[in-house]
């Protein structure tokens, strides 16, 4: 999406005190204000570390742009995958106190569990999870569309969840691997990944500002509403709910206590002269532990994934870093270990690459080089609307069925049942927690259209397919929501 410069009117710029004066940074506040001002943002937040202190933390534009409250260095954000380090760092904690080790199998903690085939079971160890080589990958129609918030049976699906990837020998993303990895944490201690986050990571490093459930941030006074961008105008979203994987993305804080967080990966888990985080802990999350696909360039190569981090060479210098993206929210962490800097920002933009541009700018300030923001592009992806406008059927491919034909209800193990009902001459699919109406393709191919209810900011118009059995009759569906579609049979069908 191109936006054409315009300044947003009433940009409020939040200064703080007390801070290092770096000759570096000088002028950084116009160049930060004019990449907001192209990316049509509401606001953000931005905290820069170098060897042990803070050096910057300001707030830019708004939390809330409705009423005009300004978002400063304590506005709080949900960081979305930013979390996944977390959720590292307290295996991390209890492979320290021989409570855990992550060259362990999941099954050793996880009662009667399994995975999808014997060759998962006898080689997908914890730190696989960690460094997405389990070969799980996204399975985010049985966590988005068939969402459970009890953690401990959401990874008991994964017995019928098909890998993405091959095992130990692939790089597949994977939030379903983070949540067995925080579900293991809390079979191990008997306590909730929430707690176990609270008492071990925020207490010690205080983060006191910085919260694992929306109930908490909305408690607190000084927290940022979630916008997107639909057709170059703003727009307020819902928050994001995190159900099972929480472990994965749910983590909320501000630029200030996540200062804190990176001055502790800085120096080696140490905070307040306090080992918070064990350091051969982090001499493993930072290492090389997964290789990932790129193409090289001068600048930028050896793209990989340590333990919740990516790992990568950025202008010659050796980074680790992870963005996270959430409902109306996209944030950004970059660290730089050998020079003891880290930066971090956070902003109340849906799908944007806004803080991915802004920490580059002030990397290349603060390694002095050109600083040019003309060559930054500006990319936000619309959020999803759904479209008022009914079509009807196909009538040059027309199904080979009466629609009636089609309902009933269909279940698929790991995910969950879809009810298939005829309303008014139109066909609906009924989710858990979702209702889309089947928008016809072509014979026996619809998608799950939209209805005018549906708030969510994400697409989900996926294919459906109706299937035959040796009868002729309609007994299974089929889901292309994932890298192969997922089949679900009609429960009055012997399969």
């Amino acid at each position: 999406m191109k936006f054409k410069y315009s300044l947003l009117f009433g940009l409020f710029i939040q200064l703080s005190f007390g801070q290092l004066q770096i000759s570096e940074l000088n002028g950084v506040e116009n160049e930060i204000s004019l990449i907001m001002n192209q990316y049509k943002a509401v606001g953000l937040a931005v905290a820069i570390v170098k060897d042990n202190k803070v050096i910057y933390s300001k707030g830019f534009g708004y939390r809330d742009m409705e009423n005009q409250l300004p978002a400063n260095a304590n506005t709080i954000f949900p960081i979305g995958s930013t979390t996944k380090a977390f959720t590292g760092s307290l295996l991390g904690i209890l492979e320290s106190k021989n409570q855990v080790f992550l060259k362990d199998k999941p099954a050793k903690y996880i009662p009667n569990f399994q995975f999808y085939n014997e060759k998962m079971d006898n080689l997908i160890t914890i730190d696989d999870l960690l460094s997405h080589r389990s070969g799980i990958g996204n399975q985010g129609t049985s966590e988005v569309l068939f969402p459970e918030k009890n953690k401990l049976e959401v990874i008991q699906r994964l017995r019928y969840l098909k890998p993405e990837g091959e095992i130990k020998n692939s790089f597949e993303y994977s939030n379903m691997g983070y949540t067995l990895a925080g579900t293991i944490v809390e079979q191990i201690t008997n306590k909730s990944w929430d707690k176990m986050i609270e008492e071990n990571i925020f207490k010690p490093l205080g983060m006191k500002n910085s919260y694992t459930t929306l109930k908490h941030l909305k408690q607190s006074n000084n927290y940022s509403l979630p916008y997107g961008i639909f057709e170059e105008k703003i727009e307020k979203v819902k928050f994001e709910e995190f159900n099972s994987i929480s472990p994965a993305g749910a983590i909320k804080s501000t630029v200030n206590d996540l200062a804190n967080w990176m001055l502790t990966w800085l120096n080696n888990g140490m905070f307040n002269e306090k080992q918070v985080i064990p350091q051969n802990y982090i001499s493993e999350a930072t290492r090389l532990q997964n290789i990932k696909g790129g193409t090289y360039e001068k600048d930028a190569f050896l793209f990989g994934d340590g333990f919740g981090w990516r790992l990568r060479s950025t202008y010659g210098h050796y980074r680790i870093d992870h963005g996270g993206n959430t409902f109306g929210f996209s944030s950004s962490l970059v660290m730089f270990p050998f020079e003891k800097l880290g930066i971090v920002v956070l902003t109340n933009q849906d799908n944007s690459l806004l803080p991915y541009m802004i920490t580059d700018n002030i990397t290349r300030r603060l390694f002095k080089l050109n600083t040019s923001t003309e060559e930054y592009p500006v990319v936000v992806t619309d959020i999803f609307k759904p479209d008022p406008n009914e079509k009807g059927l196909n009538k040059n491919k027309l199904p080979t069925h009466d629609v009636n034909t089609f309902c009933g209800t269909y279940k698929a193990n790991g995910f969950g049942e879809i009810k298939i009902v005829n309303e008014e001459n139109n066909l609906y699919a009924i989710l858990p927690t979702f209702k889309f109406q089947l928008e016809h393709l072509n014979y026996n191919s619809f998608f799950l259209k939209a209805t005018q209810e549906f708030n969510e900011v994400f697409n989900p118009q996926f294919t459906i397919q109706f299937i035959n059995n040796t009868k002729g009759d309609i007994s299974q569906l089929k889901m292309y929501s994932q890298k192969e579609p997922v089949e679900f049979y009609k429960k009055d069908d012997t399969h």
